[in-house]
């Protein structure tokens, strides 16, 4: 098979990406260091008829993009994050969906030296299988060990590279030989565009319920400045309505003025052993049920006595 020249590969990559552009309302920008071809192509197939992937190089995507602004000028806020080892996942459906089968396909990685640590890395305290003529390395990033059955023995577990920094060569040896992979490598979301919207990907995890705790929030602020500043609100008005229920109930209780609301406090006020009578009754009643359960719990003993110890099939 004659491969096309360069030319013609350019020109069908413009092609392609505006159109994917235009057909596709949503896209993930995702960075795919550490992604080898054998994965891209497993994360390709785990997507196929839910998202499409296109890489390629930064240059080449710009230009395109730059090219179909005149059409689209709200792909403009992609350039300033087309930058590294880039690429895009186009889509149709649910940008949370598609998001979750992204993180999904990740593979273990031995640790290498030079690359940046993702994440935390501890050594846990264990029995290593090394022979003794390996204390010395151990000794050198300061690992406490001993000696046990003939073989090195890590004590307690050991920090041993922290988030950011980069593997030194020591550290990507002590892992090989204890058969660590601490690092998982996939695609990792950068940015999300949505319609002419660009944003976080920790947006995606807002819930309904997160927005309306938000903003009941804003509601309680607003009602406090209101009642604070005495300045009518929707938000404080019905906080001043019962305040002012309070108000008048307080001054009933101290003078002859009655109103309907007014009426049982007042009643309380002169005998409060009327009420106290009243809700008696109502607190022995769950006494009552729990002291009824255990007599019911017992019931299926006297069952248990009727089969004088046969079974049904005996």
């Amino acid at each position: 098979m004659v491969r096309e020249d360069k030319a013609s590969w350019k020109a069908g990559y413009f092609v392609k990406i505006v159109q994917l552009l235009d057909e596709y309302p949503k896209c993930f920008l995702v960075n795919a260091d550490n992604v080898g071809s054998k994965q891209m192509q497993q994360i390709r197939i785990s997507l196929r008829g839910h998202a499409v992937v296109l890489m390629g190089k930064n240059t080449m995507m710009r230009k395109a993009i730059r090219g179909h602004l005149s059409s689209n000028p709200k792909l403009d806020q992609l350039l300033p994050f087309i930058k590294g080892n880039i690429g895009f996942v186009f889509t149709k459906e649910e940008l949370v969906s598609i998001r979750d089968m992204l993180v999904s396909n990740k593979v273990r990685a031995p640790a290498r030296a030079g690359a940046l640590a993702p994440l935390d890395v501890v050594v846990p305290a264990q029995n290593t299988g090394l022979g003794p003529e390996k204390t010395s390395f151990f000794q050198a990033l300061n690992i406490p060990t001993k000696i046990t059955k003939g073989t090195i023995e890590i004590i307690q577990d050991v920090n041993l590279i922290k988030s950011g920094d980069r593997v030194g060569m020591s550290e990507a040896t002590l892992l090989n030989m204890l058969n660590i992979s601490p690092f998982t490598y996939g695609l990792a979301v950068q940015k999300v565009y949505d319609s002419g919207t660009i944003f976080d990907p920790a947006i995606l995890d807002i819930t309904e319920a997160d927005l309306k705790a938000k903003f009941m929030a804003g509601v309680a602020r607003v009602a406090a400045l209101s009642l604070a500043i005495k300045y009518p609100t929707v938000a404080s008005v019905p906080h001043s309505i019962v305040n002012g229920l309070k108000n008048c109930l307080a001054l009933a209780a101290v003078t002859d003025i009655t109103f309907k609301e007014a009426e049982k406090l007042k009643e309380f006020l002169a005998d409060p052993s009327k009420f106290a009578a009243a809700a008696a009754p109502a607190a022995a009643a769950p006494a009552a049920a729990a002291a009824a359960a255990p007599a019911k719990a017992e019931e299926p003993e006297e069952e248990s006595d009727d089969d004088m110890g046969f079974g049904l099939f005996d």
